[in-house]
């Protein structure tokens, strides 16, 4: 059993919003997901890093939801910015259920145990003191509530953090999120969001004790990136 991670998939199978439109290394991205996920085993976990499908609705985001219940082993997912199907846990598990959608979980709130190590994350969101304003803060207060919450549930012992949002971007560094990796002693933080010439941006590497890792799936060749 090991445990991987992939961010946006953008998928658009019910619908019309594919992102072959950009060209490049999204044309046939949906071919190379499959691909991608061909070497998994079906006892392997895949982290989904948010931007899981276009889709307006949960019944419009169902082929894409079926697709990634056709994928090799098991999957968790978390919420993008463009997610904009999501509703509440319940409601999506209810929906799952009653479309035999069974290899799908929701991290919101929550952590899962993995061996020894516990997944916890969150969103995440762009906010700058400076910058931002007061609908950006009171969102950004939020995930940081949710990713504490979710660090709590997971107790003692080792922690990984998924979020959609990096919380270190070029000349931006989110100090609520950083400092929350650091208080409780995140090994890895990987995260997606990022595309195409935004990638050169990205941090990846080591900043006090966590690992930061960009997984957006046009950066990492569509394949899911092996973590242990």
């Amino acid at each position: 059993m090991s445990l991987y991670a992939i961010g946006d998939l953008h998928l658009s199978l019910g619908g019309s919003k594919s992102m072959e439109v950009f060209g490049g290394r999204w044309e046939d991205y949906v071919r190379k997901l499959s691909e991608g996920f061909s070497g998994l085993c079906d006892d392997d976990l895949t982290v989904l890093c948010g931007d899981i499908s276009w889709g307006m609705s949960m019944e419009e985001s169902l082929e894409d939801f079926l697709f990634i219940d056709r994928l090799p082993g098991k999957k968790i997912i978390l919420k993008g910015n463009h997610d904009y199907w999501w509703s509440t846990v319940s409601k999506a598990k209810r929906f799952f259920a009653d479309n035999g959608i069974t290899t799908i979980d929701i991290l919101h709130n929550n952590s899962f145990a993995y061996e020894d190590v516990a997944i916890c994350g969150t969103r995440g969101w762009f906010y700058e003191e400076l910058k931002g304003d007061a609908h950006d803060r009171k969102i950004m207060q939020r995930e940081n509530m949710r990713l504490e919450a979710s660090l709590k549930s997971a107790g003692e012992g080792r922690k990984l953090v998924f979020l959609h949002y990096p919380p270190k971007y070029l000349n931006y560094d989110c100090p609520d999120i950083l400092r929350l990796l650091d208080e409780y002693g995140v090994e890895l933080c990987c995260y997606g969001h990022l595309h195409a010439a935004s990638c050169a941006y990205s941090f990846n590497g080591k900043l006090n004790d966590t690992q930061f890792r960009l997984v957006s799936a046009d950066y990492v060749n569509f394949t899911p990136q092996k973590l242990f």
